[in-house]
């Protein structure tokens, strides 16, 4: 299916727009971000990703319009899986609340360029050796397995090789100077660890996108679809992450039902030459998969919060009681 220049010219001036009125209105000054706030700007994104997932509907028929939903909820759902990271990476540079905001607009866009390129990429090597469906596939069945038999580490910031890189060539302020990255001191430049946190956190999303951009090839080759879904995904990413920052560790079966979907997909992948998977199929497993997993997490932790409150710790059931 050939999509027409105007529709990418349409979808950029709706991105470009949204982006001037954030940056250049609600956030001209820096201010922490409120919950109330963080909450309306995260329906604005989504409300917008689903508007033009409709204007695809109508323009293009239903068959494109569920494989952006679908690969937008997958992009959607892999993000948030990520967002901790994010959380890490403020803590160990002390990033202070107001300028978190500036430093995950400027992350956004640099991983909106990114992706771009990495899908861009994928959609030409799909197009030149069909081969790479197999290997796109492999890959994901291999990354949805790891994450699956994911172990609690400790997100170490400090062994980023660009940051290492960063502190032995670039003069480096040493504290912050209210938003600013560059800042000009004695007569040359200097980074301010403002700089350092953005150079980690786009450094970081590379290795998000080796996951998500395949995934996103897999739901659907078609460069349209794909490069539209995958950018409204993380342009809501922002305001997503001051949402969730305080609930994300709450999600603890989140990265199971992801691992299932990126096996999911990428078996699709591997059997596309065999089977024919209809879109609403895959939409439905993908929808199926997060509620399950996250309706798990609420549960796994009221259990828990009930078994604490009935037997504080240290105390025993009492004999002859059962335990509640």
């Amino acid at each position: 299916m050939t999509f027409p220049l105007w529709a990418w010219l349409l979808f950029h001036a709706v991105v470009i727009a949204m982006l001037a009125v954030d940056l250049g209105v609600f956030h001209r000054n820096a201010h922490e971000v409120c919950l109330k706030e963080a909450i309306a700007c995260s329906v604005v994104w989504i409300l917008t990703g689903l508007v033009f997932n409709a204007f695809i509907l109508l323009a293009w028929g239903p068959e494109p319009a569920l494989h952006f939903l679908t690969a937008y909820l997958v992009e959607k759902s892999l993000s948030v899986d990520n967002l901790f990271v994010f959380a890490v990476i403020f803590a160990y540079f002390g990033v202070p609340a107001a300028y978190q905001h500036r430093v995950l607009f400027w992350g956004i866009l640099g991983a909106v360029a990114m992706r771009a390129t990495f899908i861009f990429a994928g959609v030409q090597l799909l197009q030149a050796f069909h081969g790479m469906v197999y290997v796109f596939g492999a890959f994901l069945v291999y990354a949805g397995i790891r994450l699956a038999r994911r172990v609690e580490e400790e997100v170490r910031p400090e062994h980023n090789p660009v940051l290492r890189l960063a502190r032995r060539f670039l003069p480096i302020a040493p504290d912050y100077r209210g938003q600013r990255f560059l800042v000009r001191e004695d007569g040359r430049w200097m980074a301010t660890p403002l700089l350092l946190t953005l150079l980690v956190i786009e450094s970081t999303d590379v290795m998000f996108a080796l996951d998500s951009v395949p995934a996103v090839l897999a739901i659907t080759p078609e460069l349209f679809i794909a490069y539209t879904s995958n950018i409204f995904a993380i342009l809501g990413l922002r305001a997503l992450y001051f949402v969730l920052a305080g609930l994300i560790q709450r999600l603890r079966y989140l990265h199971l039902g992801l691992s299932l979907i990126l096996v999911y997909i990428g078996v699709k992948m591997l059997l596309s030459d065999l089977v024919k998977v209809p879109p609403a199929l895959s939409l439905g497993v993908v929808i199926s998969v997060l509620l399950v997993s996250g309706l798990t997490s609420w549960a796994a932790e009221r259990h828990e919060k009930a078994h604490a409150g009935a037997f504080p710790l240290g105390e025993e059931p009492a004999k002859g009681k059962a335990r509640r």
